[in-house]
């Protein structure tokens, strides 16, 4: 930028953006000096170089501008966690059923948990039911990202995530 380019003779690419042609580098100085502007090197691996006469300022505001555009308008996807047990009752299991299908129509992720306590796990089967039928109760919405297909520890773990992703 301005006094930083060194290699001379360049090719001046005027303010509004028309080849002004071949000149020298300190000719192309004056012409950006007097419009009030930077001489910003556009190409340098370019033979000549290219350089423009620009608003350095104004082009880094735009740029910042853009990146805080595209910052607001991009969407966190969020791990959502239900946590079941083997032997939850209908109407709960619908609450949660209702829970996770909100979260995956928002886009975020759910992590389905299952839990076993005490006696609950000489019947692991019952809990694996349990949680077959959260994944078939949200086949239209989710997809299975990631599965336990054994007891870890005292739970099972089924991650979904949302269709469009």
């Amino acid at each position: 930028m301005n006094e930083q380019i060194r290699i001379s003779p360049v090719r001046l690419i005027g303010a509004d953006g028309e080849q002004v042609g071949i000149v020298a580098l300190d000719a192309a100085r004056e012409k950006a000096d007097a419009a009030g502007l930077d001489l910003v090197e556009v190409a340098a691996q370019a033979r000549p170089p290219v350089v423009k006469i620009m608003d350095w300022g104004r082009k880094l505001y735009e740029e910042q501008k853009q990146a805080r555009l595209a910052r607001k308008n991009q969407h966190q996807v969020s791990v959502k966690e239900v946590q079941l047990r083997p032997r939850t009752e209908d109407h709960d299991f619908q609450t949660k059923l209702k829970r996770a299908r909100k979260f995956l129509e928002d886009g975020d992720m759910v992590k389905v948990v299952l839990r076993f306590r005490g006696r609950e796990m000489r019947r692991p089967e019952v809990g694996v039911e349990t949680l077959d039928r959260m994944i078939e109760s949200t086949e239209d919405l989710a997809r299975v990202e990631q599965r336990t297909h054994r007891i870890e520890g005292r739970r099972l773990i089924a991650l979904l995530a949302p269709q469009g992703s």
